[in-house]
C-alpha cells in the first residue's frame, strides 16, 4: 500500500480537477483544512515522539532544517504544496524546477512511511489537493498532454522512491532519523500554512472549525 496508494492520490487529484474549481471550490477548500490538520496531528502524535526515542543527538536543528528546507521549496514551487499555485500558464516551457522542487518534496516525505500507516493516510490526504492543483495547471498551461501525464507521472513515483530507499538500502536506513526530523520541519510547515492560509482573510469559519476537529480526531483515534 505504501507504493499503491500515492499512485492513486494523484489520479484522484487529476479526477477532482476535471469536475471541480480547487482554486475555488469550498469542498476542495475543506479537503485541503481536512489534510492540513490529519497532517500535523500524525506528525505530532506518532512522528515527533518517534525520533525523540531514536537518542539521536541534533534532532531539533534537523527539524528546524526541514522547516527551512521546505520554505525554499516553496520559493520555487510557488506554495503547490499548501494549495498554491502562482505559475504562469502562458510559458509553453516544461515547469522543471517545478518538478524539482516538488519531487525534493514528495521523495523526503516517503522515507517515514513505513513507521505508521497513519502517516501514510495523512501524506495520501495531502498528495490529493495538491495534485488538483497540478493537474489544473497542467491542463491550462500549453504543455502537450503527454508532458503534462509525464509531470504527474514523475511526481507520482517520488514518494514510494523515498520508501523504497529507505527499505532497500542500509545507507539510507542509517540516517533515517535525521531525515524522519527533516520531514517533522517540512510537515509542521506545510500543515500549519494550511490551517492559517486556507480562509479568506485568514479568518476562520465554522466548516473549517469543523473539518480540523474532525481531522485532529481522525488521527488519534484511527
Amino acid at each position: 500500500m505504501i507504493y499503491i496508494l500515492p499512485f492513486v492520490a494523484v489520479l484522484a487529484g487529476y479526477v477532482i480537477s476535471r469536475f471541480l474549481s480547487p482554486g475555488n471550490s469550498v469542498a476542495f477548500k475543506l479537503l485541503l483544512s481536512l489534510s492540513g490538520a490529519y497532517l500535523l496531528s500524525v506528525t505530532v502524535f506518532e512522528l515527533l515522539p518517534e525520533v525523540y526515542r531514536s537518542n539521536e543527538s541534533h534532532i531539533g536543528f534537523f527539524i528546524m532544517l526541514g522547516l527551512l528546507l521546505q520554505i525554499i521549496l516553496e520559493f520555487i514551487s510557488k506554495g503547490v504544496e499548501h494549495g498554491h499555485l502562482h505559475y504562469s500558464e502562458k510559458n509553453g516551457d516544461f515547469p522543471l524546477m517545478l518538478l524539482i522542487s516538488l519531487s525534493i518534496h514528495a521523495l523526503l516525505e516517503g522515507v517515514p512511511l513505513n513507521e505508521t500507516g497513519h502517516l501514510l493516510h495523512g501524506v495520501v490526504i495531502h498528495k490529493i489537493p495538491v495534485a488538483a492543483i497540478l493537474s489544473v495547471f497542467l491542463i491550462h498551461s500549453k504543455l502537450s498532454k503527454v508532458k503534462g501525464f509525464l509531470f504527474l507521472g514523475i511526481f507520482a513515483l517520488m514518494t514510494p522512491l523515498g520508501s523504497f530507499l529507505k527499505a532497500y538500502f542500509p545507507e539510507i536506513n542509517q540516517i533515517a532519523p535525521y531525515l524522519n526530523a527533516m520531514v517533522i520541519g517540512i510537515f509542521l510547515h506545510v500543515s500549519t500554512t494550511i490551517l492559517f492560509e486556507a480562509s479568506k482573510n485568514h479568518k476562520f469559519n465554522a466548516s473549517k472549525l469543523g473539518v480540523i476537529i474532525l481531522g485532529i480526531l481522525l488521527a488519534y483515534f484511527i
